[in-house]
């Protein structure tokens, strides 16, 4: 896949070099043939092109995050309900921040 990438940027480079020498050609002309014909089709070919790798990463990742959640914790190692809390987010449906330990009024309107 690669060689075909570096083939195209070649004959990309060379299109460019042909228009900057030209008699009628100019630099700005040459840049923009490079970017409009080399750069930007490429990078989005090989964006779509690294799309299924990407995706077999994000499972393979998730998948091992799952395992370790899966796996049985050992005398050394947190409970399960810690090590859970901390990749899971708070579902226990109570107000975040300290809430509970009365650490700060509510605040309510004068009667």
């Amino acid at each position: 896949m690669y060689l075909i990438v570096i083939a195209w940027m070649y004959v990309v480079l060379m299109m460019s070099v042909a228009e900057a020498t030209s008699s009628t050609g100019t630099l700005l002309g040459a840049l923009v043939t490079f970017i409009l014909y080399g750069v930007g089709p490429l990078a989005l070919v090989m964006y779509l092109l690294g799309a299924p790798a990407r995706s077999k990463a994000i499972k393979q990742r998730n998948a091992l995050a799952l395992a370790a959640l899966k796996a049985p914790a050992s005398a050394s190692d947190v409970d399960t309900s810690q090590q859970a809390a901390s990749v899971e987010p708070d579902a226990g449906g109570h107000a975040p921040g300290g809430a509970l330990d009365g650490g700060v009024a509510p605040v309510r309107k004068e009667p």
